[in-house]
């Protein structure tokens, strides 16, 4: 595969929670900025990372993160 692209539901989960960039990357220890690229897929992370944001937003990683896009999902209740 000639691109290597982690898809994430980083965005998602932080709207979910209310919780900012700069809330997630002071708890992870990370520039905010550096949220932001992970958000957008300009960065993908370490598998320590990868893990460390699963277990802040308290979800299996792969709720967070795929090698293929996630599904939209619906706007039902």
């Amino acid at each position: 595969m000639s691109s290597e692209i982690v898809y994430n539901r980083i965005s998602m989960l932080r709207a979910e929670r209310g919780i900012s960039r700069k809330d997630l990357a002071t708890a992870l220890g990370v520039h905010y900025q550096t949220v932001g690229y992970l958000e957008r897929g300009e960065y993908s992370p370490s598998l320590f990372l990868a893990l460390r944001i699963a277990e802040y937003f308290e979800v299996p990683v792969e709720v967070v993160f795929s090698l293929t896009p996630f599904a939209r999902l619906g706007s039902g209740s």
